[in-house]
């Protein structure tokens, strides 16, 4: 249990029945008139739905200890990625559908955090941004490189993103894993 006055960014409250809501933003507020109470915005860890919850300064809520490691993808087996814990060396095999988005930015020996919540995978955070290779792209038509447009692209993972007119195949380039945009070359 904790007090909403320890409420923090990133915190996993059980409400409701058991479900699980992680903090994304709260904000304490203390009004002229009236008691003092915390705005939060959480987010359901299993559906990603995102709802804005008010509670009373100071009452208890339920936390749930949810297990956060660096854990790095293996290799896929069938409908499931494996990843190895990087200080046991244990094995864990996590569905498709847990890994979600994160699955189209995923290549062998990148690192992920892996959420558990009593054993049972949450989710997989990536890093904001990744480095990946470009498989396959069109050429840029020669003079189309100042209007700044955009051409599509398939990543090594098979995912397509839209990068700028000048990126050719076989180039490294950082990718926003939350968003999905370009954020640039990667030299050397």
């Amino acid at each position: 249990m904790a007090s909403t006055n320890d409420l923090k960014n990133g915190l996993v409250l059980k409400l409701e029945g058991g479900q699980l809501w992680s903090v994304v933003e709260f904000q304490h507020v203390k009004p002229g008139k009236g008691p003092a109470f915390v705005r939060t915005k959480l987010k359901n860890v299993l559906s990603g739905k995102i709802v804005d919850k008010t509670f009373n300064a100071g009452v208890k809520v339920e936390t749930a200890t949810v297990d956060k490691r660096d854990m790095q993808f293996s290799y896929m087996d069938g409908d499931y990625f494996v990843f190895m814990d990087m200080e046991t060396y244990e094995q864990l095999h996590v569905d498709r559908k847990v890994v979600g988005d994160a699955a189209n930015f995923l290549i062998e020996g990148f690192e992920a955090t892996v959420a558990q919540y009593e054993g049972e995978v949450l989710f997989v955070e990536l890093p904001a941004a990744v480095e990946l290779v470009i498989k396959e792209t069109e050429p840029g038509v020669q003079g189309d490189r100042s209007t700044g447009g955009t051409k599509p692209a398939t990543l090594e993972t098979g995912y397509q993103i839209n990068v700028p007119l000048f990126i050719t195949t076989g180039e490294k380039i950082k990718v926003d894993t939350r968003s999905s945009d370009y954020l640039g070359r990667v030299n050397g």
